[in-house]
């Protein structure tokens, strides 16, 4: 299915959703609160589905911490994408958007409490989800991981999001180390269709177009550029989002809901001018009028279209059989680092090294990812149990293209300028038998759950083109790199399918052992084909002390088994490494290669979760959590530095390798990571001036490497040096605070959401400090063990200092079931601080950071501000 097909298809269910009008309003909603259904607030009586399979656990009485996100909290937002809300409402989410990140541009990863993206597990409706193809690899948050892609999930789609902020691997298994984010769909008739446009409206911060450019004659050749007194102003970034979704009943109990969404994105660019000389030949006259705004650093073009289905039909007896599924397809691409016309990348030595591209070129990645997903299964009661069979399976497939580019090795004459460059596959499929049901054991209520769980899950890289990895015949002679530049296609050497089975039972135990005393324990085995068992258990009770104040705490052990991707993807990419561009290779742990160097199989990550706090709802309306949490994690899977030196190349020529650096996944690391989580909520008392609800939240997180490994030739610091450990121990923000206010009065509301994002170091990438604490400047040199030393230990170190952005949007409904929106994302233009450039206090930053001013690693990106309006019909 194409995307314009796509487009279409919104377009009509649209039309289905208005003809669908008066049938869907003749049934109430089932297992779905009316304040969710109306849009309020979710109240502490919510009934919770996660973290316990009980089914009378509330928001209020739960033994381990829940955010509850309603359907109204993701609708009152300019932006459509589930992960840029969430990063908007939950303050241990982190959202950061990264530029010049191969296929991470389009779809990029998220984390919750400052773990990676695969230490967090997504359920939807408690189901399983699947996890991307896509391996994080080229210096953004979530480096060496995979994660799950939420945002083909669409908001309108969504009736709620539970977020579990507590370790939960023994109830759900691998990965739910930082907790659990379950997304339940919507079953209620009724429905919303909704169009929203908007586009950034923005001032660069620190940066200056070109007012003139003159030849110079001075030996460096670079050309003398005189700047624009005002800062660059940018209008970009075009989105349309087209959305719908209806609800119809089915018979008395059953339900059938659907929802269709077109997302259409143009690209951002926030480059600034590139001062470097562009040609080859000094006072060449055409420096004068290039482009020098040549690179396009942002969010990447991208075409979305998600459907999703949930389903239930009653078959009698007391049993439902169920079916809920998505269907996803995104075209986006990124762009790379632009070749400038005089770049050794850009000549074709078919015609003695002329420029292949006059003017140079700027490659494009392209991406379509595919993301399928289904649930089929029946559930009901019989003779007290609540019972559940389900099989679940997922894919996603991301295929990729480069455009104009070429293989410099082939020579211009046999090289094409568009690649198919292979693609991964991730998938997995599940069966799950749960059981559950309520005992009266003299000693409270008491809930019993047990399950069984079947689980494969499989892996496969899909070549390219020859002429996409080939080493041409100017590979070796004149040092060309082989492949189309940007992203190399995967060769048939790296293809691979692979699948691993496991197998996992549970038993959970639920009980009130008096009015105020919860306990619950559970425990969980689970067998991998590939690394054997493990066992995880847990325990967690809840305290009231008086009505309306309570305490809580938790204690579990969990694990997360090696990714199937960091186990066997490999690829030769080109990556900015200090300001050096230079070819990396990725090789799987059991590849000669890897093996020479070192490399062992991996194993799981384990971590113990001791979590604790207090929860206080005395005065009316009024919701106040305070959460203290400790995770330790041994045996943490990264990948390691990219590795180079002499010894390095040595055993890449020998396994007849071209490149200059290698690298590889370890269980390289222990970390310790604790923090505090402070959520209220409060709905003010009606005084005549409208409904008032204010939300604030408050995360502050620390993380720290408290061991890390050597083998071979290789020390720790080289294996895992500074300019890693300090992306995953300072590369996210270390607190954060948001605040919000809802107000409605009559046909008018609005929302105002405001996140302040704290600091996050950014290390220095050329001068490093060295075993006596003295900077020094080296390739990979040897640092001291403390990874935490304080910024400013390196010359170079930089800090992005905390930011506010505040969200605003306005609402008014023209009659009862139209409403017109219109708002600002980042209202007040807020940026990361400019990076610098060029030598600044004796320290020379190079010249990159000069047209791209702003780092990835911001928390809340670095687009601007983002104006748009939403027109919603609800019927």
């Amino acid at each position: 299915m194409t995307l314009r097909y796509a487009a279409l298809l919104s377009s009509a269910s649209v039309a289905l959703a208005v003809a669908g009008t008066q049938p869907a309003l003749a049934q109430d909603a089932t297992d779905e609160t009316s304040a969710s259904a109306q849009g309020e607030a979710i109240p502490q009586e919510q009934i919770i589905v996660t973290g316990t399979r009980r089914t009378d656990r509330t928001v209020a009485d739960s033994a381990v911490p829940i955010d509850v996100i309603s359907n109204e909290a993701l609708q009152n937002q300019g932006t459509t994408e589930t992960n840029r809300l969430l990063n908007n409402l939950v303050p241990s989410f982190n959202f950061p958007q990264p530029s010049l990140t191969d296929g991470t541009d389009s779809l990029r990863p998220a984390t919750l409490r400052g773990l990676a993206p695969d230490q967090v597990l997504v359920l939807v409706n408690g189901k399983r989800r699947h996890i991307s193809s896509l391996l994080n690899l080229n210096g953004s948050v979530g480096r060496g991981s995979a994660g799950v892609d939420m945002n083909t999930i669409p908001s309108i789609a969504i009736d709620r999001i539970e977020v579990l902020r507590d370790g939960a691997a023994s109830q759900y298994g691998s990965d739910a180390i930082a907790g659990v984010i379950n997304i339940q769909l919507k079953r209620r008739p009724g429905g919303r269709a909704q169009a929203t446009y908007g586009k950034y409206i923005t001032t660069l911060e620190d940066v200056f177009d070109v007012a003139s450019v003159a030849r110079t004659a001075a030996a460096s050749g670079d050309p003398v550029i005189t700047y624009e007194d005002q800062e660059s102003k940018r209008r970009d970034g075009e989105t349309w989002t087209i959305a719908s979704n209806i609800g119809v009943p089915v018979g008395e109990t059953g339900y059938f809901n659907v929802t269709a969404e077109y997302r259409d994105r143009s690209p951002t660019n926030r480059s600034g001018p590139d001062p470097r000389r562009q040609y080859a030949g000094i006072g060449d006259v055409r420096e004068t009028t290039i482009d020098r705004i040549n690179h396009r650093f942002g969010d990447g073009q991208s075409q979305d279209f998600n459907f999703v289905i949930n389903a239930g039909v009653e078959l009698g007896a007391g049993f439902e059989l169920y079916q809920f599924g998505s269907f996803g397809i995104r075209d986006g691409n990124g762009a790379g680092f632009f070749r400038r016309p005089l770049d050794a990348r850009n000549a074709d030595f078919a015609r003695g090294g002329q420029p292949y591209y006059a003017d140079g070129f700027l490659p494009l990645i392209v991406s379509e990812i595919i993301d399928v997903a289904g649930v089929a299964g029946i559930r009901g009661e019989t003779a007290g149990w609540n019972l559940d069979l389900s099989v679940n399976y997922g894919s996603n497939r991301l295929n990729y293209s480069v455009e104009n580019s070429f293989n410099t090795s082939l020579g211009g004459l046999a090289s094409p300028q568009r690649f198919n460059a292979g693609g991964m596959r991730a998938g997995q499929t599940l069966v799950n038998f749960d059981a559950q049901r309520a005992f009266d054991l003299g000693i409270g209520d008491t809930s019993i759950a047990a399950g069984l769980e079947y689980r494969n899950e499989n892996y496969r890289i899909v070549p390219g083109q020859r002429e996409s990895y080939v080493a041409g015949p100017f590979a070796f002679t004149n040092g060309a790199a082989p492949g189309s530049q940007v992203f190399p296609g995967f060769s048939p050497t790296t293809a691979i399918d692979t699948s691993r089975n496991s197998y996992a039972g549970y038993l959970e135990l639920d009980n009130d052992l008096t009015d105020a005393i919860n306990v619950q324990v559970a425990g969980r085995f689970e067998h991998f084909s590939d690394f054997g068992s493990t066992i995880n258990g847990k325990v967690a009770a809840k305290i009231d002390l008086f009505d309306g104040l309570g305490v809580r705490g938790s204690a579990s052990t969990g694990f997360r088994a090696p990714g199937m991707a960091q186990q066997f993807f490999s690829t030769t990419s080109t990556n900015n490494v200090g300001g050096q561009l230079i070819e990396i290779g990725t090789f799987p742990v059991g590849s000669p290669i890897a093996v020479a160097l070192g490399a062992q199989p991996l194993e799981p990550e384990k971590s113990i979760n001791l979590g604790g706090g207090a929860v206080f709802t005395l005065i009316p309306g009024l919701n106040l959590t305070v959460d203290y949490y400790n995770i330790k994690i041994n045996d943490r899977i990264v990948l390691t530095e990219n590795l180079q030196g002499a010894d390095v190349v040595a055993i890449l020529q020998a396994a007849g390798v071209v490149g200059t650096s290698a690298r590889f996944f370890i269980n390289g690391i222990d970390t310790r990571t604790q923090g505090i989580d402070i959520v209220a909520n409060y709905r003010l008392p009606d005084f005549g001036a409208g409904n008032f609800r204010f939300n604030l939240g408050y995360n502050r997180n620390n993380t720290k490497i408290t061991d890390r490994r050597s083998f071979s030739a290789f020390t720790t610091q080289r294996l895992f040096a500074r300019q890693e450990s300090f992306r995953l121990v300072e590369g996210q923000p270390s607190n954060k605070f948001n605040a919000g206010v809802n107000w409605d009065l009559g046909a008018f509301g609005m929302t105002v959401n405001a996140n302040r994002y704290g600091s996050v170091l950014l290390p220095d990438s050329v001068t490093t400090i060295a075993a006596n604490g003295q900077a020094v400047t080296a390739t990979n040199p040897a640092i001291r063990d403390d990874i935490r030393v304080a910024a400013g230990d390196a010359p170079g170190d930089v800090t992005l200092s905390p930011k506010w952005v505040v969200d605003l949007e306005a609402r008014f409904k023209v009659m009862e079931t139209l409403e017109l929106a219109v708002g600002a994302n980042n209202l007040l233009d807020e940026y990361p601080d400019r990076l610098p450039f060029g030598t600044v206090g004796g320290v020379n930053f190079g010249i990159n950071n000069a047209f791209l001013p702003y780092s990835s690693q911001s928390p809340f990106g670095f687009s601007g501000r983002f104006v748009y309006g939403r027109v919603s019909l609800d019927f």
